[in-house]
């Protein structure tokens, strides 16, 4: 369960389950839950629970998000540059 920050989600939806793991999860959308409600529909801000085809609860982890196939990528490290205020500056 969680909130859907952009788009939609429909029933028979297909889904990657990415994230902290190497390997992608693809799935399909079986049902939404908003409680106490069935939903056909999930729309951007809408917290819901998914069932999804042939995923187990132990297979997802916290963190973990729903996506259209292809549509993100998940990266292990990045370069950075951090500039630390002074005491004077704030």
């Amino acid at each position: 369960s969680g909130r859907i920050d952009r788009g939609t989600v429909k029933v028979g939806d297909e889904v990657e389950i990415v994230g902290l793991h190497e390997d992608v999860l693809k799935s399909t959308v079986t049902g939404l839950e908003m409680f106490p409600k069935t939903l056909d529909l999930g729309e951007a801000g809408d917290n819901v629970g998914a069932l999804l085809r042939g995923v187990n609860r132990e297979q997802v982890v916290r963190g973990q998000v729903l996506a259209k196939p292809g549509s993100i990528q998940t990266h292990k490290k990045f370069k950075g540059e951090v500039y630390i205020l002074s005491k004077e500056e704030g």
